[in-house]
């Protein structure tokens, strides 16, 4: 009998050891392939997880945006193989902690990364004394189900990239349907209305995406991606994006032909357009560049020919990946980067002049998360962008107003207060789920809009005052309430207010908005007016 046992165990253990090495195959299978969820899917499986399995399944969920998971695994991978690992797994990591909010574990990785110290809370109070707008953000856009981004201006209509079509292939990067452009007209009040696919030719069965129009509308340029995989230094099999250029004929977009510096064996991509069209800005990582992309620029000719692109230097380009360039009416360029100091993962930056300087554009519009794609019309202080803040690619409008830090004499202090709280009560209360204290993505708008508030008068000091409804005891409310004022107060922390201007309280169900005092009797939107954070200026 006990060799019967023993019998069964060894096939027991082969069997279970066959299945873990069989999920690894088809996980290494899916990460070579570029299918990040499906990888994970596998590798999650795998229950003793090698170096190897680990660095993989914490790429895949970086990749896909999946930070909590993938500074998890991060975690564990440097706790178990820190002398093993390659430097570039530090620098995902640093970022996947910066956008689940951890930024002083963020700044020990960096600091080892670069050979130089970082220290996220000094350049947050730097940038707040430099950044010369503030900006109020909405999202547009909120379709779990498909990614948008990759806005511009066409004519009085827009264009922007979607994956929601779903008769086009499945990308195995995400498992969502290829890219096609989209116009949309714009109301009044900033929203997208009569979102139609693009006309014409454009859209193929590949990823189509980042146009730009030339200021007559007769010429456009765009990203496609290739059909013909080419192997990159790594040994992957990878298809670039090159950028086309489209004419109008006749009321129809036709001679479409990828730009003559444009190659099989690297990406062009993200064309801008500067007013005059002489000029074409684009990220590439061709030969020659810094870092994993670069921006460029290119002359266009009278004659409709291309010059020599440009590598825009080491001003606005590092190491990493610069890309998404938007060059304003005013020679503002705007771009997107991983390499500068920044909140986590991709941040929008600006470059003026001979663009020998990036400037982070600052904690009301970067997150830690991608924040990329950036336009604006400069006259009118609006303008739109794409965000990965709140799990899918999604597409944000914004205003701005003019910042100049002020220095504020104790004279101003009574007026900046009744400013102050003007502007407090008009940004109003946020409000929480039935026994829950995590802060909604629909309260975050109004939450950005009080971290406006504090950038913008920093002698305010404010009192988050959190409540609950009347079901539950008075001890259970009360510790509910706090912890509400808690968290509401470490999301204003982690988006740039001074921990020491802020204090918070829980009042428990002892201040109710309207007569909901008894644990029955009231609608659910009854209880739910008195499930809230208030904020009051300290005097």
């Amino acid at each position: 009998m006990k060799k019967l046992y023993s019998s069964i165990l060894i096939i027991l253990i082969s069997f279970s050891g066959f299945a873990q090495n069989s999920e690894i195959k088809k996980g290494d299978r899916f990460f070579a392939e570029r299918a990040y969820i499906d990888a994970a899917t596998a590798y999650e499986k795998v229950a003793d997880k090698n170096q190897k399995v680990l660095q993989n399944l914490g790429d895949a969920y970086f990749y896909t945006n999946q930070l909590e998971n993938a500074s998890e695994v991060y975690q564990l991978l440097f706790l178990r193989h820190k002398a093993e690992v390659e430097s570039g797994y530090k620098l995902r990591f640093a970022h996947a902690l910066m956008g689940v909010n951890k930024y002083e574990e963020a700044d020990e990785y960096l600091t080892e990364y670069y050979g130089k110290d970082f220290n996220f809370d000094k350049f947050r109070r730097e940038l707040d004394t430099t950044v010369s707008h503030v900006y109020t953000t909405r999202q547009e856009l909120n379709n779990p189900a498909a990614g948008d981004f990759g806005i511009s201006y066409y004519g009085d209509k827009v264009t922007f990239a979607s994956t929601r079509n779903q008769e086009r292939p499945i990308y195995p990067w995400d498992k969502r349907p290829t890219l096609d452009l989209y116009t949309a007209d714009v109301t009044e009040d900033g929203k997208l209305s009569a979102i139609v696919l693009f006309p014409g030719g454009i859209n193929t069965d590949s990823h189509e995406s980042s146009a730009a129009f030339s200021e007559d509308g007769m010429t456009m340029y765009f990203d496609r991606t290739n059909d013909k995989r080419v192997k990159n230094d790594a040994g992957e099999r990878v298809a670039h994006i090159r950028i086309y250029r489209a004419k109008m004929v006749d009321g129809k977009w036709a001679n479409i032909e990828a730009l003559p510096f444009t190659s099989d064996e690297y990406s062009t991509e993200h064309p801008s357009l500067n007013a005059d069209g002489t000029k074409l800005y684009f990220a590439s990582d061709m030969p020659g560049s810094l870092g994993s992309f670069d921006i460029y620029v290119v002359d266009i000719n009278e004659d409709g020919t291309y010059g020599t692109p440009r590598n825009l230097g080491s001003g606005v380009n590092t190491a990493q990946r610069e890309q998404f360039p938007f060059i304003s009416d005013a020679n503002v360029l705007y771009f997107s980067s991983n390499g500068h100091q920044g909140f986590g993962n991709m941040d929008i930056f600006k470059a003026e002049g001979d663009f020998s300087e990036a400037k982070n554009l600052g904690a009301t519009i970067n997150s830690g998360h991608d924040d990329f794609a950036y336009i604006i019309k400069e006259g009118q202080n609006e303008g739109w962008f794409a965000s990965n803040r709140r799990g899918s690619d999604n597409l944000y409008n914004f205003s701005r107003e003019d910042y100049t830090p002020p220095v504020v004499e104790i004279d101003d202090r009574e007026t900046n207060i009744e400013t102050g709280r003007q502007q407090l009560r008009d940004v109003g209360n946020i409000y929480f789920d039935f026994d829950k204290a995590t802060i909604k993505p629909e309260s975050e708008v109004t939450l950005d809009k009080v971290v406006a508030i504090m950038k913008k008068y920093p002698t305010l000091k404010i009192e988050i005052g959190s409540h609950a409804d009347a079901r539950g005891s008075d001890k259970y409310n009360l510790a509910l309430s706090e912890r509400r004022a808690a968290s509401t107060l470490e999301y204003l922390v982690s988006h740039g207010t001074e921990r020491e201007r802020l204090t918070s309280k829980g009042y428990g169900e002892s201040m109710p908005l309207n007569d909901c005092t008894k644990p029955t009797g009231c609608t659910n939107v009854q209880y739910a007016k008195n499930r809230r954070s208030e904020f009051t200026i300290m005097d």
